[in-house]
């Protein structure tokens, strides 16, 4: 089975916390996991016009291993699905008469806002091993909560909605990728610059799901 693009958004709460929610038991991938929001690319993500581009350094890096166009909708996909399952935005004021035709986004362009793709940092690429019933290829992202608005309010794809300290995680019933970007993520906010080898779980997970990862360049 051939992965499918899927893109994932850590939003990043004083340097400390995370967005994080419960895939309901009936899903079929990753069911009773926490996860960050995210999930995967519409074809219309690539053709809907942002407020602001992705920085260069980001584009470069995703162009690394495809194209530019569907470098776009990949990061415009995790603006979307975090819209849809947080209620969170992150976006700036839209042009006068900017409008889309795609119904996935109408009810983001709704708001009077435009994904702002400026404000994103590439952090990895993960694919999901052969076997699973769901193969993604996945692109994690990081933004400040400084830069999205909003209330949370999902619409019920994630479940117990709630800020995760970073100390918390290792408490939480976490896929072995995300409990990997968790601790790169941990990392790098602790000591700066981090040899990913050091992690056992780097060890075992590097070019068996994780593909790529990315050393943040945060304020």
């Amino acid at each position: 089975m051939r992965p499918v693009d899927a893109a994932t958004l850590i939003i990043l709460r004083d340097r400390r916390e995370v967005l994080m929610g419960v895939r309901a038991v009936h899903h079929v991938f990753m069911p009773d996991r926490w996860v960050f929001p995210g999930g995967r690319v519409d074809p219309g993500d690539s053709r809907v016009l942002p407020a602001t581009s992705l920085s260069a350094p980001v584009e470069a890096r995703l162009l690394q291993s495809t194209t530019r166009p569907r470098a776009r909708g990949i990061a415009m996909a995790a603006v979307r699905e975090t819209f849809e399952e947080t209620g969170l935005v992150l976006g700036a004021p839209r042009s006068p008469g900017a409008l889309t035709r795609s119904p996935h986004w109408r009810p983001f362009f709704a708001k009077g806002m435009a994904p702002a793709l400026d404000k994103l940092h590439y952090f990895a690429r993960a694919v999901t091993p052969p076997g699973l019933v769901r193969r993604f290829d996945a692109r994690f992202f990081v933004v400040d909560a400084r830069h999205v608005r909003g209330n949370l309010a999902g619409n019920g794809e994630l479940e117990h909605l709630r800020w995760v300290g970073l100390d918390e995680v290792e408490a939480l019933n976490l896929a072995s990728i995300t409990h990997l970007v968790l601790q790169l993520l941990q990392r790098q906010l602790e000591e700066g610059e981090v040899d990913p080898r050091s992690l056992p779980l780097y060890r075992r997970l590097y070019r068996r799901e994780l593909f790529a990862h990315h050393p943040l360049q945060l304020p």
